[in-house]
């Protein structure tokens, strides 16, 4: 009998469709059942995988369902005596308030410990910890919708029960040794994140967006050009990214679209077609991995009146020294044309900041202008090591695109592209700390509040000794000798400027949340901690930090 072997993951809803993902362990019909009615479809294949995303139409806007999952008339979910609430679909509508809770990097495995071999809060998982409170509190305090912004999996740093799978598959003494080396390892990452029974409940209930990031694939993953061409040389690379990028259209991109784009989508068609769709989707992979043009990443979701616009910042990059993209001009037109309207707020997803410390955004600046050669040959070869080993890309280091991102951010502020929304935020991970700053864009514009809201890491936390050095860099002193670098490289001044809400990024495990009602749109951070249940310890969260978005208007509440 077929049975589950993750899911079902509530992936995009509307006023009036839903799909629900699956991965289940034999090809079988999979059924939702929900207010009486079946949605089918059949499982496609990949390799030895079986997959199915159902699709659910004919809704009542604002309504709440619970529904079921039979596979091949055999019902699997709700599991049997679950301690959870029932996995429901929520419709959209004109109810308000809407909640987005967002962020990335989550370590998945077994809880860790400290040098003294006591677990603490560094350990905690704070999508857990979000699950556990949801379990226990009315449906109407439940986020609306989960963004997911990178780094649900680490293919660079596997858990000690993943290299165990690994090694009995193959001599992890050859490359690439102790990483996934491809789609069949890929499989396993997903499992072991996504089956922990509290994430599996909390991705059955609530709606989700994601998209990649670096560790996906790479710690380094398309830093710069030199590297793409030092990887494509290693044997083992080849299988290493097609594996990564079949993992990621399966597991996680097909359920950012639309019921309609699902419908129009060529390569899904031909996939569900196919009796084994495994060389066909590999061939795509390989293709996407080599070029951009192939396969657009980014999406976008609408919430009532406002937007949401998931910005690919890893995979489609253009990297040609002297002429960086962060995106192709192809992909930038599609996100203008998706900015572009009337919207109460208009909300931009990327995994890597657009906002950094001071200190960061001058050296990267500074580093790219070397790398291509404004110091000459030898320095850029040292701008080179420099930007490998110590990360240096995100969007400073690809100017070009960061001053089309504020370009896109004042042309929206100023009523340019449709009414002047009232707030304007863009929502990212990847730097594994918690701020909020607050962005002045050059004139003209409408006065439109202009935000970067980053929530990082969900459950990866930085080590100790580097949370002073990222304190250091929100500070003048810390960006003083960054800035004359960078002068001294021949970088013009941005136009913008911004600074912290707050008096210092959080360094914790934390789940953002957003609520937007009406013309307000509220951020709050909520750390992950631990709370006493009947003489045991259990995941919760705290709420550290409000701000209103759309006011002047600010709290503060930092409870360490």
């Amino acid at each position: 009998m077929p049975d589950l072997i993750l899911g079902p993951l509530l992936r995009y809803t509307d006023k009036t469709d839903a799909t629900i993902w699956v991965e289940t362990n034999a090809a079988c019909e999979v059924e939702v059942l929900v207010d009486g009615t079946v949605h089918r479809s059949r499982t496609f294949r990949i390799e030895d995988h079986h997959y199915a995303l159902v699709q659910i139409h004919g809704l009542t806007s604002d309504t709440v369902y619970e529904y079921s999952v039979a596979l091949d008339g055999e019902k699997v979910w709700p599991e049997p005596n679950s301690a959870f609430p029932p996995s429901v679909i929520r419709t959209l509508g004109e109810k308000e308030p809407f909640r987005l809770a967002f962020g990335s990097c989550r370590a998945a495995g077994p809880p860790e410990t400290t040098l003294f071999g006591k677990r603490d809060e560094s350990d905690i998982d704070a999508l857990d910890a979000l699950a556990n409170r949801m379990s226990n509190e009315p449906l109407e305090y439940w986020p609306d919708a989960l963004l997911l912004l990178g780094d649900q999996i680490y293919a660079d740093e596997v858990s000690p029960e993943t290299l165990e799978y690994i090694r009995s598959r193959r001599d992890t003494k050859k490359p690439p040794g102790k990483e996934v080396a491809n789609f069949e390892e890929y499989t396993r990452l997903y499992w072991e994140s996504w089956s922990d029974p509290v994430i599996r409940w909390l991705l059955s209930t609530v709606p989700s967006a994601m998209i990649f990031d670096d560790h996906d694939v790479n710690d380094d993953w398309n830093t710069s050009e030199a590297w793409v061409e030092r990887m494509r040389e290693k044997p083992w690379w080849n299988d290493r990214i097609t594996g990564g990028f079949m993992s990621y259209w399966i597991y996680q991109h097909i359920g950012n679209l639309s019921p309609k784009e699902l419908d129009d989508n060529e390569l899904l068609r031909r996939v569900r077609e196919a009796e084994d769709a495994g060389p066909l989707l590999r061939d795509f992979a390989y293709k996407a991995d080599r070029d951009v043009s192939e396969a657009r990443w980014s999406f976008h979701r609408d919430f009532g009146k406002s937007r949401l616009i998931v910005v690919d910042s890893r995979a489609g990059r253009i990297l040609k020294e002297g002429d960086r993209r962060m995106v192709d001009n192809r992909e930038w037109e599609w996100v203008q044309r998706q900015a572009t309207g009337d919207f109460q707020h208009l909300l931009i997803g990327t995994s890597l900041p657009l906002i950094l410390a001071p200190a960061l955004h001058h050296g990267e600046s500074w580093n790219e202008a070397v790398c291509a050669g404004a110091w000459g040959e030898t320095a850029a070869k040292i701008a080179e090591s420099i930007r490998q080993a110590v990360d240096l890309e995100q969007w400073p280091a690809f100017r070009n695109s960061f001053e089309d991102f504020i370009e896109l951010l004042r042309s929206v502020s100023a009523g340019e592209r449709g009414a002047a929304p009232s707030s304007i935020t863009v929502l990212s991970g990847d730097v594994h700390h918690t701020y909020l700053a607050e962005i002045d864009l050059p004139a003209p514009n409408s006065g439109s509040r202009v935000y970067q809201a980053t929530c990082s890491p969900f459950r990866k936390s930085m080590p100790q000794f580097l949370r002073s050095l990222f304190r250091w860099s929100w500070s003048g002193a810390g960006a003083f000798v960054p800035r004359l670098l960078a002068r001294a490289a021949g970088v013009e001044s941005t136009r913008a400027s911004w600074r912290l809400t707050h008096d210092e990024p959080w360094f914790e495990n934390h789940v953002a949340i957003l609520t937007l009602e009406g013309p307000e749109n509220t951020l709050e951070i909520e750390k992950a901690v631990w709370k006493r249940d009947e003489g045991s310890r259990v995941a919760t969260l705290r709420k550290i930090f409000t701000h209103r978005l759309s006011s002047r208007e600010l709290t503060h509440d930092h409870k360490r």
